[in-house]
């Protein structure tokens, strides 16, 4: 629907801003994690993705950024 180009650049800020929102604790506080929804619900308006499955992609954004972050502790 929104062309493999169009997704690419979508990634693509989307890692660049999660990983500069991230604090050591961020996991823990409610505040980091409501600012990372926030950056992540606007990049994807930004962009036009459809707006039933925003809840769902941005849910998918911090799930994987749990699990990279795993990974960046060890």
């Amino acid at each position: 629907m929104l062309g493999d180009e169009t997704l690419s650049k979508i990634a693509r800020e989307l890692v660049e801003k999660v990983k500069s929102g991230l604090t050591i604790d961020w996991n823990i506080k409610q505040s980091v994690r409501a600012h990372l929804r926030r950056l992540v619900k606007r990049i994807l308006r930004r962009y036009h993705y459809p707006p039933d499955k925003q809840e769902r992609a941005t849910k998918t954004v911090l799930e994987q950024t749990e699990l990279i972050c795993e990974h960046w502790d060890n």
